[in-house]
């Protein structure tokens, strides 16, 4: 059985989740960092792969609460894309 996971963001809309937003959001972060193509390339692939099995089973995820999983994985890979990637925010 496959369900649609919805996305509720800061100002209190729900969206449906968006993998390519995610795996965008972490590979511009790595890019930002100066990190090489096909190494953006591998971190985005991991941090997705593991939001994935983080959400499966979930029918709603608050945006925080994913950008915060999304922050710590991108800290496993490389510190200064997770920098990248959480001042971004701060800015957005």
């Amino acid at each position: 059985m496959t369900h649609t996971l919805h996305i509720v963001k800061r100002k209190g809309h729900k969206e449906p989740f968006d993998e390519k937003k995610a795996y965008g959001s972490v590979y511009w972060a790595c890019a930002s960092a100066h990190v090489h193509k096909g190494e953006c390339e591998r971190i985005a692939a991991k941090a997705v792969k593991a939001l994935n099995d983080f959400i499966h089973d979930k029918k709603e995820v608050d945006s925080g609460d994913l950008f915060d999983f999304l922050g710590r994985e991108l800290e496993k890979h490389h510190k200064d894309a997770a920098y990248m990637f959480r001042s971004h925010r701060d800015l957005s």
